[in-house]
């Protein structure tokens, strides 16, 4: 007898229409930040920026009260803190096509002679906490670093270290989404090897079958690493392309294969 497809709870951010969400700011505010309700963001194209201070909540509150009584920006049922979380979705989005990631000329010199190596999910968590170290605003709660860790144990979310010997000197984490890697954050203790972090990920997840490299949020550095804005309509398409299940490679690899 055949077994029926197990079907996936819908999602309450499927309802979100993004269509008409603001294209800078918050979409949407909410509180839980459990493994289960941030992956559903994340397939819907949503990220979590948590108020790291009681001050960062009573500004989403003075900022944003009128949109949310407007219901142009919803608050997610069940919440109980609303403020506490805003959860965005930028219109347009910096992505980077993967295998596209830009390696400067000069910088290619300094890969060659570095002797630097990278790895994949080698410590995940020391990538983490490097990430919210010396920060002064702490987005990276416990609660979302625990819910983090959880999703990593499932194999959502991953990370890319960068070592010099023995030493940790640079990494990013992020949630893999289908053909979409979404880059959280990145660190650097040594020059460049949180660069290298995002082109090693990007070289990867395209041996992987990814297609694009989401980096959140737009800058200079991320433009510079080859980051080009994506219309949110175009960002959500590329989250639903078909992907296989082909895990990210994991062995340890020189760096200066990155220079070539």
């Amino acid at each position: 007898m055949l077994m029926p497809t197990p079907v996936r709870p819908r999602s309450a951010w499927q309802d979100l229409d993004l269509a008409t969400a603001p294209a800078d700011g918050p979409v949407a505010f909410g509180d839980d930040l459990g493994p289960r309700n941030l992956l559903d963001a994340y397939r819907c194209g949503l990220y979590p920026f948590p108020a790291a201070t009681i001050e960062h909540r009573l500004l989403n509150e003075l900022s944003y009260a009128d949109d949310v009584s407007a219901g142009r920006i919803p608050v997610q049922a069940g919440s109980r803190d609303p403020y506490g979380v805003a959860w965005c979705s930028p219109d347009p989005r910096p992505v980077i096509a993967t295998g596209r990631a830009h390696v400067p000329r000069s910088f290619r010199r300094q890969l060659r002679r570095s002797g630097w190596t990278t790895t994949v999910d080698f410590c995940f968590q020391q990538v983490v906490d490097r990430c919210r170290e010396g920060r002064a605003e702490h987005w990276l709660t416990d609660e979302l670093m625990a819910s983090l860790t959880r999703l990593h144990v499932c194999g959502y979310a991953q990370s890319v270290e960068v070592w010099d010997g023995e030493d940790l000197i640079g990494g990013v984490f992020g949630m893999r989404i289908g053909a979409v890697f979404s880059a959280d954050s990145q660190f650097t203790l040594s020059s460049g090897a949180g660069r290298v972090a995002v082109v090693e990920l990007s070289r990867r997840f395209a041996e992987a079958g990814g297609v694009a490299v989401d980096v959140q949020r737009d800058s200079d550095h991320v433009r510079l690493l080859g980051a080009e804005p994506v219309a949110r309509r175009r960002y959500l398409a590329l989250l639903r392309t078909p992907h296989p299940p082909a895990p990210l490679p994991t062995g340890r690899r020189a760096v200066e294969l990155l220079a070539d």
